[in-house]
């Protein structure tokens, strides 16, 4: 049973959608955090997501707030193609 469960979720994990292209949009101002920079980010899905950069460009992040952050523009753009 649970050699049964780690195939299916090693299996379900296989089909996460990954980062193709990305590519600025936009740059923005938030109240509180100084400028960010907006990247749209091409799926393996076919859809678009955002990311933001903040800190210039030390911190990125799923959307356009400073949560789901990393230091590292790939890992964060593999988070938000899941």
């Amino acid at each position: 049973m649970a050699l049964t469960c780690l195939i299916y979720l090693s299996s379900v994990s296989g089909f996460a959608a990954t980062p193709k292209d990305i590519k600025y949009a936009s740059k923005g101002n938030a109240l509180i955090g100084g400028k960010y920079y907006i990247y749209n980010v091409r799926c393996s899905d076919g859809k678009t997501r955002k990311i933001s950069s903040w800190d210039k460009r030390k911190k990125w992040c799923v959307g356009t707030s400073k949560r789901n952050c990393s230091n590292d523009q790939l890992k964060t753009a593999k988070k938000a193609c899941k």
